[in-house]
């Protein structure tokens, strides 16, 4: 069985600490590990493989948080433009069966799952449903009448076939679906959750590839055509495990989700009740209700930078900051590098309206971290104004950025750790920490770490252009070019 992640996110509902090319999905909620993370681990013994449906700025971020858990058995399908959830879902169905894998279990890279005793007993009764040639669905038992979410209709439970020996309890429920509701108000919500036969539609889906894709061609020929195509003219990368589809052909995929193309239409899906501790972390309030809390009732991502005064029901994210609280209650306080938010509980979900307004601004605070993650390493904005940049840049051992250069700016840099080997036009030189060299405006260049551990320069640009697109690139280890 292949796990297919779909790995896109727009970073909106968590701003600031999700951003475009930082969605939440990277983010170290919990114990140190993202989402993500926890995400592959906790299928990496149920699956032989993972597909991880990504764009080609978070590919890298996604490998290296792989590299962290020990994760290798990986292929990858860069996006150039998300098209939702229906394209991501053909393609890797295509994949799936190129390389011969016979299920494939589709889940976001985002959610949480807390009983993952639970989990794997569902997981083993949808795979042997799928077998059958269902499209399994796994709907999460709702908790409350929340309005955010999509709701499945099964069918009632008299009718419904009782799961084998290997399901939640020996008693997980297995039933036809009637219906898929959208997100409902609090009073349809209400309805919902006393007829005992509605869930959550938490994005799991489990089937035969070649089932999908023969379901999706009768249904939607035209987004089974083109994500074929898509997948035919895409560029394979063997050595990197990674396919790249072309934004042309991409573009060409009509936008729509799984669920509205496929899954409402087909007469295969089945629902399996899942009570797996799941949340989606959809929003901060969401967040405080997973975290652990203090003896006044705080949610703290780091309890030795805070001190709180008569203050109780906040969530704290402090960026690694001091934070003081005075006769506060019922707060949400995120700190980060460049923003932070402070929004009352129970109104985090309004987070979004803020990214707007700074798209509406032309502000990059909405896609990316004073920290960037690249292929080679990273880079931190240190200091910027109209005329000059600092930054700080790692790269990791035996990384090298693309033999590039600048129209508009000029480069100096000074190793502060680890060993340089600097190209500038045709002059090679190795730098030791303490030593520099200065890059002109329109000479070739390139940085290399050679060395063993990570490589740390302090860079400073001068010019009167800073932005990242002044970068003609000749040679590139990472196909940007």
């Amino acid at each position: 069985m292949t796990n297919v992640i779909l790995c896109g996110g727009s970073g909106t509902r968590l701003w600031p600490i999700s951003r475009t090319y930082f969605p939440k999905q990277f983010y170290k909620f919990i114990n140190n590990m993202s989402l993500f993370q926890l995400t592959v681990l906790r299928n990496k013994d149920l699956c032989a493989d993972f597909i991880i449906v990504t764009s080609k700025d978070q590919y890298f971020i996604a490998l290296d948080q792989l590299d962290e858990i020990g994760v290798k058995n990986c292929r990858f399908i860069l996006e150039p433009v998300p098209r939702n959830t229906a394209a991501a879902v053909a393609l890797s169905c295509l994949d799936a069966v190129e390389n011969g894998s016979d299920t494939v279990f589709v889940t976001p890279s985002d959610h949480l799952i807390k009983n993952e005793a639970a989990y794997k007993s569902i997981i083993d009764t949808g795979r042997g449903e799928s077998m059958k040639g269902g499209i399994v669905m796994f709907g999460i038992k709702p908790s409350y009448p929340e309005t955010g979410y999509g709701y499945i209709e099964a069918e009632p439970s008299a009718k419904s076939e009782k799961g084998g020996e290997n399901s939640a309890n020996g008693n997980a429920l297995i039933s036809p679906v009637l219906s898929f509701k959208e997100k409902p108000d609090k009073k349809t919500a209400m309805e919902y959750i006393s007829k005992g036969n509605f869930y959550w539609n938490g994005g799991m889906l489990m089937c035969m590839p070649e089932i999908l894709l023969k379901e999706l061609e009768s249904i939607c020929p035209v987004i089974y055509e083109n994500s074929a195509a898509a997948y035919k003219n895409a560029s394979k990368n063997g050595n990197m495990k990674m396919i790249r589809v072309a934004e042309a052909d991409m573009l060409k995929i009509e936008e729509n989700s799984i669920d509205f193309a496929l899954l409402e239409k087909t007469k295969l899906v089945k629902v399996i009740q899942s009570d797996v501790g799941w949340s989606d972390l959809g929003n901060f309030d969401s967040i405080y209700n997973e975290l652990e809390k203090d003896e006044n009732n705080n949610a703290v991502n780091s309890k030795e930078d805070m001190v709180g005064i008569n203050s109780k029901n906040n969530l704290i994210m402090s960026g690694g900051k001091m934070i003081a609280a005075i006769d506060i209650e019922d707060l949400i306080i995120i700190n980060t590098d460049d923003a932070i938010l402070i929004s009352k509980k129970g109104s985090s979900h309004n987070v979004k309206n803020v990214v707007d307004e700074l798209k509406k601004r032309d502000s990059e605070l909405h896609t990316h971290h004073l920290t960037v993650h690249r292929p080679w390493g990273s880079y931190t904005v240190l200091l910027e104004s109209a005329l000059y940049k600092l930054k700080k840049i790692s790269v990791k051992p035996g990384a090298k950025l693309s033999l590039q250069k600048h129209f508009h700016r000029s480069e100096h840099w000074i190793v502060t750790s680890g060993t340089a080997l600097v190209t500038v036009g045709d002059k090679e030189t190795l730098l030791r920490a303490n030593e520099s060299t200065y890059i002109p405006m329109g000479l070739v260049h390139r940085l290399k770490n050679p060395g063993l551990i990570p490589l740390v320069i302090i860079e400073a640009q001068v010019g009167e252009y800073l932005e990242e697109d002044d970068i003609v690139r000749f040679e590139d280890d990472y196909d940007r070019l």
